[in-house]
């Protein structure tokens, strides 16, 4: 992709990379923003989505045979901020090949038999393969800390349980991050922030549209009375695990096609600074290579 369109989408990307948690504010980022883009310009978003994901696809490829990074794209979100459209949009012209989606509900009993981080580090895509995680072990700070019944079923012992568990849980996983970043992880994590207001009218839209009724579920209604408590837990997990080694994205979530723009700038950024590229061939492959073709020709 020319230069000049990494640049384009770079500028949208930059306003909402957080890596450093301490200064975070999250009042200080509207669902609304479109950084100066007006909806009528959809066109040429649309227009820069789709150079992205192109270069994201070539890229893909030289992250596959060098065969040294792995990257892992995280996605949080309140319901109906739009994940799974976001995923399938950015990531559409990559080779499925190398691309391992983990969407992660509700714990199963084993999954409750282990430390908070087991089923997402089993989880972790190979070296030269691209991960994403829908949803993740964020959610132990999330949905437990607004539901702290839920700390009963995981069978952690009573004198561990204090007062302290979630300050315990954000130095778990930067540990956890530091940990992979250090093995060749590249990690970024996106916060697709929807407006409460945005939130209701998408789902108005699935019950009032029977091919989106599927999409429904009364535990999305449910939880927006914990809105607010949401809320304060999304903006104390960025400010205590955003680090230049694993950013937050918190993403203006109302304008879908900004949201997909500013991911897939997200993620051209962070590749193009990995500079990956193809391996080299030696001289004995290179010879393998003459043998091949000589045989080929005298077929």
């Amino acid at each position: 992709m020319p230069s000049l369109k990494i640049r384009k989408i770079k500028r949208f990307v930059r306003p909402y990379r957080v890596t450093r948690g301490e200064e975070f504010r999250l009042k200080d980022f509207d669902p609304r923003d479109t950084h100066g883009l007006k909806s009528e310009y959809k066109g040429e978003a649309k227009a820069l989505l789709e150079s992205g994901v192109e270069w994201l696809s070539d890229e893909q490829q030289r992250l596959y045979a060098q065969d040294r990074w792995g990257v892992l794209l995280i996605f949080q979100a309140m319901d109906a901020a739009g994940k799974d459209g976001t995923i399938k949009h950015v990531m559409s012209g990559v080779d499925p090949q190398g691309v391992q989606v983990h969407s992660f509900k509700s714990p199963s009993s084993e999954d409750l038999d282990h430390d908070f981080l087991w089923r997402c580090a089993k989880a972790l895509p190979e070296r030269g393969r691209i991960g994403i995680f829908n949803r993740s072990y964020y959610e132990e700070v999330l949905v437990v800390r607004v539901h702290q019944q839920l700390l009963e079923k995981q069978k952690l012992p009573s004198e561990l349980v204090t007062r302290d568990i979630w300050e315990e849980r954000y130095e778990a996983i930067n540990a956890f991050e530091r940990y992979l970043a250090r093995n060749g992880y590249l990690i970024l994590k996106f916060f697709l922030h929807v407006s409460k207001k945005e939130q209701k009218r998408r789902l108005l839209e699935r019950l009032d549209q029977p091919e989106k009724n599927w999409k429904y579920s009364s535990a999305d209604a449910r939880e927006r009375r914990y809105w607010d408590d949401y809320m304060k837990c999304y903006e104390d997990m960025i400010r205590h695990t955003a680090t230049k080694r694993a950013p937050w994205y918190v993403v203006p979530a109302d304008n879908k096609w900004f949201t997909r723009l500013v991911v897939s700038g997200a993620i051209v950024d962070a590749l193009e600074d990995l500079d990956l590229r193809f391996p080299k061939v030696d001289k004995e492959k290179l010879k393998e290579l003459a043998t091949a073709r000589q045989l080929l020709m005298s077929e």
